[in-house]
């Protein structure tokens, strides 16, 4: 059975439905080693200094940013620390938009809530008021150690998490060159487009995913099985980490919660935008030596820092 990413609650106005964020894809790619093709032993990747060519061991490893070509920053846990989110298990909804008005090309993974125990009735009433309505939650989820944005939105009978791009991710399509203007700029009939049309209507039918496989992955599965036949396999599989307990709730008083809600207008996720990068200012102020070293660093290399 599959395991939960993280246990803890889905958030709207001042309602909290106790969930389990669940994977809401599989993987299905085929996972190759490298090997010595003289004797067919394992290839082992191993870290090693550029000058001296000794391995490293992990604790004498450091995260830094390259800013600029062969200067690097080095950043503590500290650091990391000071700019990752408060929360990491809410998924906090900060508005409500048409789904309509989602560029598909946001969207990215597909993760599944689930319920927790006795929360049925505030994940079915958000799930059944957001398919009425039309309309997707936009919130924020951190997945293990990176924050994401992300768009709660119903499905059958799930709520489903759909982590978004940001738009800095995305590449414009004015940045090609793409033919714009009439179709008479291009010489295309009425008689060449009635006959597209025709021939659309003539394929067309009803989007069924089932009817639709990885070809080449059952191929070269089937390569693979013959191998392992003629020659012998083995495989292991190591144990997934136990899962956490999931959340459970009390009897609310949804009535009251939603008119609480309502009379706290708290659709302004860009007040909450700002408070949340609050405490990230007040981590900043502190690292003073940082700023030191910095600057040691600064006086030493004065032609590194002016060129860059």
């Amino acid at each position: 059975m599959a395991r939960p990413i993280w246990t803890g609650t889905l958030s709207f106005g001042l309602l909290n439905v106790p969930v389990s964020l669940m994977s809401g894809e599989r993987k299905v790619d085929l996972h190759f080693r490298m090997l010595d093709s003289r004797d067919r032993k394992p290839i082992r990747f191993e870290r090693v200094n550029a000058d001296t060519g000794e391995e490293v061991p992990w604790k004498d490893i450091v995260k830094a940013y390259e800013y600029d070509k062969g200067s690097y920053v080095a950043l503590e846990e500290d650091d990391i620390r000071s700019a990752a989110p408060e929360s990491h298990e809410t998924v906090e909804v900060e508005t409500f938009v048409d789904a309509s008005q989602i560029d598909p090309r946001y969207y990215e993974k597909p993760y599944l809530l689930v319920p927790g125990k006795k929360a049925e009735k505030g994940y079915v009433l958000l799930r059944e008021t957001l398919r009425s309505t039309g309309k997707v939650g936009i919130a924020r989820v951190v997945v293990r150690t990176r924050e994401y944005l992300c768009a709660v939105m119903p499905n059958d009978d799930a709520l489903v998490l759909m982590i978004l791009r940001y738009p800095q991710e995305l590449v414009e399509p004015d940045d090609y060159k793409l033919p714009s203007g009439k179709l008479a700029d291009y010489r295309i009939t009425s008689k060449e487009t009635a006959m597209a049309e025709q021939l659309i209507e003539s394929m067309a039918g009803d989007w069924d995913p089932s009817q639709y496989h990885d070809e080449f992955r059952e191929r070269l599965q089937q390569v693979l099985n013959k191998r392992i036949k003629s020659k012998g396999g083995t495989t292991q599989v190591e144990d997934e980490p136990a899962p956490r307990e999931d959340a459970t709730t009390n009897v609310v008083d949804f009535m009251a919660l939603l008119q609480k809600s309502l009379d706290a207008n708290k659709r302004t996720p860009a007040k909450k935008a700002a408070a949340r990068k609050a405490p990230a200012k007040k981590a900043a102020t502190k690292k003073a030596p940082a700023k030191k070293v910095a600057k040691k660093a600064a006086r030493k290399t004065p032609a590194r820092r002016k060129a860059g």
